[in-house]
This record gives C-alpha cells, sequence and structure tokens, in this order.
C-alpha cells in the first residue's frame, strides 16, 4: 500500500487536483497578451462623439470630433437618398431614424416621432458612427454637393444671394444642425430649400419671412419675397426656426 501510494503521488503529479490548478494558472497567467487591432485602439483612444441638442425636438446632433464633408453639405430625407454614402445608409437601417444630414463637421439624425426615446436610439448611432470612420471608407461614393456653387452664368444678382446666403445665414443655420439651399431666383422670388433639423417645420415660414426674407430685401432691393422648395413629409414642429430668427444671424 506504501509503494502504491508514493508511486501515485511521485510518478503522477498530474492526478493531484491542485497540481492540475495550479498548472492552468501558470499557463494562463505566462500567455501572452496580443495587441488589439490598430482600428479598435484608434476607436477607443481618438473617437469621442459628442450630442447637442437642437431646436427640433426629433433631430439630434452628433459631433464626431473629425471633418464630416468639411466646407459642404449634404441631405437624406428618405433611405433611397442615401445610395451615394456608406455611412447614410447604415444609419438608416437603424429603427426608428427617418433622414440623416452632413454638415461640414456634425451629422444630424431625425427620429421618426416624439414617442421614440433618444437613448434607444443614440448607442446604435454612436456605435455606427464610430464603426465608419475605424474602417476608413469614404463618406460618399460619389462627388455631390447640396450647396450652390458660384456659376459663370451667375448674374450680379444672383451672385449677391448666394454670397449673403453663404456668410450670414447658412453659417447660423448650421449651428443648429440644420442648412439653407439656393434652388433658384426668378420674378424677384428666391427659392430656398430647408435642411436638415429644420425639415418641414411649420415655424420655417417664420425664419423665411422675417429673418431670410428681410435680410436679403435690406441688402438686395430686387428681391422681393422669399419661397420654400416643399417636399412630401410629415411636419413637426419646433421652436428652432422662431429661435433662430430672434437670435439673428451672423454678421
Amino acid at each position: 500500500m506504501s509503494f502504491l501510494f508514493v508511486f501515485k503521488y511521485r510518478f503522477c503529479p498530474m492526478m493531484n487536483p491542485y497540481t492540475i490548478k495550479k498548472q492552468l494558472l501558470h499557463h494562463f497567467v505566462q500567455r501572452p497578451l496580443f495587441p488589439l487591432p490598430a482600428t479598435l485602439c484608434n476607436t477607443v483612444r481618438h473617437m469621442f462623439i459628442q450630442t447637442q441638442d437642437t431646436p427640433n425636438p426629433n433631430s439630434l446632433k452628433f459631433i464626431p470630433g473629425k471633418p464630416v464633408l468639411e466646407t459642404r453639405t449634404m441631405d437624406f430625407p428618405t433611405p433611397a437618398a442615401a445610395f451615394r454614402s456608406p455611412l447614410a445608409r447604415q444609419l438608416f437601417r437603424i429603427e426608428g431614424v427617418k433622414s440623416v444630414f452632413f454638415g461640414p463637421d456634425f451629422i444630424t439624425v431625425t427620429k421618426e416621432s416624439e414617442e421614440l426615446d433618444w437613448n434607444l436610439l443614440k448607442p446604435d448611432i454612436y456605435a455606427t458612427i464610430m464603426d465608419f470612420f475605424a474602417s476608413g471608407l469614404p463618406l460618399v461614393t460619389e462627388e455631390t454637393s447640396s450647396g450652390e456653387a458660384g456659376s459663370e452664368e451667375d448674374d450680379e444678382v444672383v451672385a449677391m444671394i448666394k454670397e449673403l446666403l453663404d456668410t450670414r445665414i447658412r453659417p447660423t443655420v448650421q449651428e443648429d444642425g440644420g442648412d439653407v439651399i439656393y434652388k433658384g431666383f426668378e420674378d424677384g422670388i428666391v427659392q430656398l430649400k430647408l435642411q436638415g433639423s429644420c425639415t418641414s417645420c411649420p415655424s420655417s415660414i417664420i425664419t423665411l419671412k422675417n429673418g431670410i426674407q428681410n435680410m436679403l430685401q435690406f441688402y438686395i432691393p430686387e428681391v422681393e419675397g422669399v419661397e420654400q422648395e416643399m417636399e412630401t413629409q410629415r411636419s413637426h414642429c419646433c421652436s428652432g426656426c422662431r429661435r433662430i430668427m430672434k437670435r439673428g444671424f451672423k454678421t
């Protein structure tokens, strides 16, 4: 019996349960730690997305801390309009997202209704934006621009309208997650399109008439009025346009 006892614990140490545990722990501690993928490290260390409320409760401004479109904007009112942007397509896959808007350094996401809680949508939006910037893919697959650049065919009045929009009006609207796009000038009427957080807002008429129209008429006597290019969408009221009009435009 004594010989068997000595044999078991002298020549078969793996039968000792304590030896087995110590051996596994030893191997675990000694195992080399492989570095995280570079994309994940960059995401964790360098991507900090801030959110900013807009006057429209259904729209939220996401600021990734990196350039988005830098000097221009793009509006995606429907999923079909997002075919040129991989990021916009991914955002539309999140349940509850109604529209997407890209600004120079921000992304505005509009939800479908006030009943949807932003706390339920934000985690998926954060993850989508972070994954996209970590991937290194281009924001748009084809060169497009929502802004209206100057044209050689523009007469002096149109050129003045565009300059006033770009320098005084659009920067203020972009601060609230939206934009104003020039669409045309005919018979004294300036056609404009509101994008982003102020899209289809009933208060936008106040901004157009009491804010933008008054400024254009003050500097450009040829302007007789301003009209908004409307789209067939569900309207939702917000105080954004009233706040923009009360605060005034950049001077």
